[in-house]
């Protein structure tokens, strides 16, 4: 098994330092690769990587996120694949339980983590218990699973199911429902396995989140709408049922600002579910 890990880039190197080391210290009895996809950030970004001993720096002009994931995908070689954005990280032993839960279920395509939910000091604020997606959930509501973590086989780039770049904000969501459609088999690792940053600048508070939304329910029609009720409760449903409402203990490690270049502990972690509020800033 060898792993790649994509992370498209745009000068965030404060950022990327930290999302570098998460992986560079990741324990595995396998090949690890780390392909930084950027859009031709400068120097400061190319001084970060340098001094990275897992990562390879492909410079590429791209017309997005997006399309800078798909690049990457392009390039790497990995039988096991995912994207780690610049202010997400991977917590100590993520790939190694990643890589065991597939060694033990080669019939699983797509398997998804938990994640902790941090404020832009990097300090915990909550936890996401993943549930399985739903096609119609999806479809109607937005996007229930984390991709810092989500794990995919080899075949799911080898078939051409990347990111569609006509959506700048929602393209994670579009592409998981191009995986349900397609039929590829999808697990859940109920343990976590990275942390999310809530920056204020992260996609899902941009200006024009709501503008993409409403193009993507355009071509909906009223009964599908109509949906969206039964739709909601069903995955509550499915929540309550696999415990994510359920405050969660747990001792952790990752990297912050002010602990660089080593993880800092959080020992006795008590953390609820709910997303919490973090106000938009904006990116310069």
């Amino acid at each position: 098994m060898k792993f790649s890990i994509v992370t498209p880039s745009f000068k965030q190197p404060e950022w990327l330092r930290l999302c570098l080391a998460s992986v560079a210290d990741q324990q595995v009895d396998c090949e690890l690769e780390h392909i930084i996809q950027d859009n031709c950030s400068g120097e400061a970004v190319r001084a970060v990587v340098a001094g990275s001993p897992r990562a390879r720096l492909i410079t590429e002009s791209d017309q997005g996120m997006y399309d800078a994931i798909n690049r990457g995908l392009r390039h790497s070689t990995g039988g096991v694949c995912a994207y780690l954005n610049c202010d997400e990280q991977y917590l100590p032993g993520a790939l190694c339980r990643v890589a065991a839960y597939f060694a033990v279920h080669p019939e699983v395509d797509v398997l998804f983590g938990d994640s902790i939910i941090a404020d832009p000091s990097l300090m915990p604020l909550a936890y996401r218990r993943v549930v399985l997606p739903r096609r119609w959930h999806t479809l109607l509501r937005p996007l229930g699973v984390l991709t810092c973590s989500t794990f995919f086989r080899r075949k799911v780039v080898d078939d051409g199911v990347l990111f569609d770049p006509v959506w700048k904000i929602i393209g994670d969501k579009a592409w998981i429902l191009a995986l349900l459609d397609r039929g590829y088999r999808m697990a859940v690792l109920q343990e976590p396995v990275a942390v999310f940053a809530m920056t204020g600048a992260n996609l899902s508070l941009h200006q024009n989140v709501h503008a993409e939304r409403r193009r993507w329910r355009e071509g909906f029609s009223p009964l599908i709408r109509l949906a969206k009720p039964l739709v909601l409760a069903r995955h509550l449903l499915d929540k309550w049922q696999q415990g994510a409402y359920q405050e969660q203990q747990l001792a952790s490690a990752w990297y912050t600002p002010d602990s660089f270049p080593v993880r800092r502990d959080f020992a006795q972690l008590t953390l609820g579910w709910k997303w919490p509020s973090i106000s938009p800033r904006p990116v310069l």
